[in-house]
């Protein structure tokens, strides 16, 4: 079933760019499903300020390229694990 275009945010330039800056986390960006996405655009998003938003764009990277080293490497990571709970400050 596929998931409702409407609902999914637009990924904002920050973190596009940080992102394509990093082929192995754009590459895990890819790997995770619409939902998860969303979850972590929304969250990067939901930042009050400015530098809480830029560690939040380092933080999802951070983890995209974990999840993605774990793909590599044959242990099947669960990346929308990893995608914070709303509500988390950082």
């Amino acid at each position: 079933k596929k998931e409702k275009a409407s609902a999914l945010h637009k990924l904002p330039t920050d973190l596009r760019q940080a992102l394509t800056s990093t082929p192995d986390a754009q590459a895990a960006w890819k790997e995770i499903t619409a939902l998860a996405r969303n979850e972590w655009i929304c969250w990067v998003t939901s930042a009050k300020k400015p530098e809480t938003r830029q560690h939040r764009i380092e933080r999802a990277r951070t983890e995209l390229l974990k999840a993605n080293a774990d793909r590599v490497a044959g242990r099947d990571a669960l990346i929308v694990d990893r995608a914070p709970a709303n509500g988390s400050n950082r």
